[in-house]
């Protein structure tokens, strides 16, 4: 890549582009739509092909599905956690585009080491790799979006981010249809391998277009030589403690195993998240009020967690369910054995988003202009009720399982998907906002990368229950979607009843 400050700079072109945006954007858009493509792609095939059997025409590892959802939880959870230092490394050294940049081709190459039939020591490694691309890219991608609109109107900023999501969820919606159906029917590598391919094909794109993104995501120049060298000295200390650990981790006889390392990641999540509130809630540079919405944060950071911790079981607990209890007959005559993809069920999440992310949008506006817009607290509980909700969905598809001896139909995993999109639309741009909106300027990016640690921790549990799910027996699935509901309903109800207080320390906050 070619260094941004001797690339021609092109500015921003507002008149003829991309419906009236700027021409950079289409840039971004395509950048997230390969690689939104490529996780969920991978994701999707993740803990089937792990648990796969190793005597098959499409052979796999064959492991538990404990280990399957450990090794799922490390990559979620820790892809998500990385990316707070990679939005840092980038504001701090390296700018946007460098990191896009160096986390395509990071992404990129754990696919294809993925697409090589070796040792689950090697597969491992390019997951590795894999996570690492993503810290950097992920959150860096949205930062130059934002940068293309600065200083430009909200409606046109709201708009252009409007365009950019429906990348993201057209990639997520294309993976599993595309790559996933191709490794699960055909062979696991040739998906992952079309998966990095479309990486790659993404990061070749930016390098092309990157002169439309004007000075968006250029090296940061406001940052001193020392502060600089400091940051370089921090990574570095940072990148042998971390290589050192390894050593001393792997370098033994008895190894600690895949589930051990998720439970490790999931501890250090949440000694991240004590010391970080604490630190925050005993600062002396905030009063009381601003203490009382840094309180709302937590609370909205916990119902993340849970949040999160149910609804991506799509690629774990609910990927099992289509694989093993879903009758995949329909347009199964176009495969050999009768039966579609269980990997297509992936796609109807981003589906959903699609047709109905517009309706909440106008949904909320036209409740605002009547005066009964619900407080963010209510839309926050609605998001976990609605979860419990697909969960009971899924208990009572589990019931007739047991009951029947046989198959669902797909309608039970689809009806499931709908009520977590439905609150996934509820809770995750609310959160999000009022993160924004209700830290005190001198923590507004930090509580921003408390969201991030909220997602990779609900990830990190998504992957735990997944495992421990597919190694149910049938007739405990009931009871384990039972369980599932009342946590989700139950911390809906807990939401609403003190919303009226939570309102009350938000206070000022529009």
């Amino acid at each position: 890549m070619s260094d941004p400050t001797t690339t021609t700079i092109v500015s921003p072109d507002h008149g003829r582009s991309f419906f009236g945006h700027p021409r950079g954007l289409v840039t971004c858009f395509m950048v997230e739509f390969f690689e939104r493509f490529t996780y969920y792609g991978m994701r999707s095939m993740l803990v089937l092909f792990l648990a796969a059997p190793l005597v098959s025409d499409n052979p796999g590892f064959g492991v538990d599905g404990a280990t399957a959802g450990a090794v799922y939880a490390l990559f979620t959870g820790g892809a998500y956690l990385l990316a707070i230092p990679g939005g840092w490394i980038a504001d701090r050294l390296i700018g946007q585009r460098k990191a896009i940049f160096i986390g395509g081709l990071f992404i990129a190459a754990g696919n294809f080491i993925l697409a090589i039939p070796a040792t689950p020591a090697v597969f491992y490694s390019g997951v590795f790799v894999m996570v690492l691309g993503i810290g950097l890219l992920k959150p860096n991608v949205s930062s130059v979006v934002g940068a293309l609109y600065e200083g430009q109107s909200g409606a046109r900023r709201d708009a252009g981010f409007s365009i950019f999501y429906m990348g993201i969820n057209l990639g997520a919606m294309s993976g599993p249809l595309i790559a996933s159906a191709l490794g699960e029917k055909v062979n696991w590598h040739l998906g992952f391998l079309l998966c990095g391919i479309a990486t790659l094909a993404g990061t070749l794109y930016f390098i092309i277009s990157q002169k439309y993104l004007g000075i968006a995501g250029l090296p940061p120049q406001n940052v001193p030589p020392k502060e600089r060298k400091n940051t370089w000295t921090l990574l570095i200390a940072i990148g042998v403690a971390a290589a050192v650990l390894a050593v001393v981790l792997f370098a033994r006889d008895n190894p600690p195993s895949e589930h051990q390392l998720a439970l490790g990641l999931f501890a250090g999540q949440v000694a991240l998240a004590v010391f970080f509130f604490g630190y925050v809630l005993t600062s002396k540079e905030l009063d009381t009020a601003a203490k009382k919405k840094i309180g709302v944060i937590v609370v909205f950071f916990f119902c993340a967690i849970l949040f999160w911790g149910g609804f991506e079981q799509q690629g774990t607990t609910f990927n099992t369910f289509a694989f093993e209890y879903t009758d995949r007959s329909l347009l199964g005559g176009w495969f050999e054995d009768g039966q579609h993809p269980a990997t297509w069920y992936q796609s109807v999440n981003p589906i959903f988003i699609i047709v109905f992310a517009p309706i909440f949008a106008w949904f909320w506006v036209w409740l605002g202009m009547r005066q009964m817009d619900p407080s963010a607290p209510a839309k926050m509980a609605y998001g976990l009720l609605l979860l419990g909700v697909g969960f009971l969905v899924m208990m009572w598809a589990a019931q007739l399982v047991v009951s029947s001896g046989g198959k669902v139909g797909p309608t039970w995993l689809v009806l499931a998907f709908l009520f977590h999109t439905f609150g996934e639309l509820c809770l995750s741009p609310v959160g999000l906002s009022n993160v924004t909106k209700l830290a005190p300027a001198k923590f507004v990016s930090r509580m921003m990368g408390t969201w991030f640690l909220g997602t990779a921790m609900g990830n990190t549990i998504a992957g735990l229950v997944g495992g421990q799910f597919a190694e149910a027996k049938v007739d405990q699935m009931p009871g384990i979607f039972l369980t599932m509901t009342l946590i989700g309903v139950g911390a809906g109800v807990v939401i609403l009843v003190i919303s009226r207080g939570l309102r009350g320390w938000i206070g000022d906050a529009k």
